[in-house]
């Protein structure tokens, strides 16, 4: 009888095993534990056809708006949790806490030399972000590739308003010193809603979630030798930071931008007092043997 335990097992057995001669054991692996799931997930919630096809469409709809800007797909992945979730069962915990890759790390950071100003527009109280770069051992990682991104202080990153911002703002890629530093000039970031105006948002709107990300900037580092760090720096006391959008938030990445009024040590970052001044280590993995095959 067609819808039968037995039958829809059967169903399961023969997609699994369809995959049996799949040539790279972890492709099947994979594949073949999607499909068990995913046809648990079927067997227990009964989705009807109507359910099943508006799921098809939804998942559409998001491809459909993504573009070379604006990635849907993993802001799907945001808001599900999967991406914090991917993110900390790949975690070995020898370094600084890991957090998601966002939808706007989608186009090249500039390259710039440490104590540039990333803030192309000139506007909003100075900001200086003064990192040290080490490896678990806690010795300074010299050369290491720190790029970083964030919106500005009205919550907006340079893709979102392609009319206001240039290209590049609250962008950049760095390299470290002899003693694994580097900084950098920008204005602290907003708190800001992540894009509603697509598939992402019709989920947030039909389940009564808000769609705020709290104030961060983010980073991925690289050194030779070691994993690379998707991470972010949170602004302390500001919003959201219990209940970020994407489930990104670390007690240990919230940090605070602490304002500075010595002229002196203005001078010496380059900025005019009153400015903020964000200070943090961050510590990266010695790659794992499977790493570097």
């Amino acid at each position: 009888m067609p819808g039968t335990d037995e039958a829809t097992k059967a169903i399961t057995a023969a997609t699994v095993d369809s995959f049996a001669d799949t040539p790279d054991p972890r492709l099947r692996e994979l594949l073949q534990g999607l499909v068990l799931h995913l046809h648990d997930y079927v067997r227990e919630l009964r989705p009807t056809i109507q359910e099943w096809e508006y799921a098809v469409d939804y998942l559409t709809a998001v491809g459909q708006k993504c573009d070379p800007t604006r990635q849907e797909f993993i802001l799907l992945s945001d808001v599900l949790g999967v991406s914090m979730l991917v993110e900390t069962v790949n975690e070995q915990g020898g370094g600084t806490e890991s957090t998601v890759l966002g939808p706007f790390h989608v186009v090249e950071s500039p390259e710039r030399e440490t104590g540039d100003n990333i803030d192309l527009m000139g506007t909003g109280t100075p900001c200086v972000v003064s990192l040290r770069v080490t490896s678990a051992d806690g010795g300074p990682l010299t050369g290491a590739s720190v790029d970083v991104w964030q919106c500005t202080e009205d919550g907006f990153y340079d893709v979102q308003q392609p009319d206001v911002q240039p290209l590049g703002n609250g962008r950049g890629l760095f390299k470290t010193d002899d003693e694994g530093r580097v900084w950098f000039r920008t204005v602290v970031p907003s708190h800001y809603p992540i894009p509603t105006d697509g598939p992402v948002g019709v989920l947030l709107d039909a389940t009564g979630r808000h769609p705020y990300r709290p104030a961060h900037i983010h980073f991925i580092v690289e050194a030779d030798g070691h994993r690379p760090l998707t991470t972010h720096i949170f602004v302390a006391d500001g919003p959201y930071l219990d209940s970020d959008a994407v489930f990104a938030v670390k007690e240990s990445l919230v940090v605070d931008f602490a304002q500075i009024d010595d002229e002196e040590k203005a001078r010496e970052y380059r900025v005019t007092a009153p400015f903020r001044l964000a200070d943090f280590d961050i510590t990266v993995e010695p790659a794992a043997d499977e790493d570097a095959r």
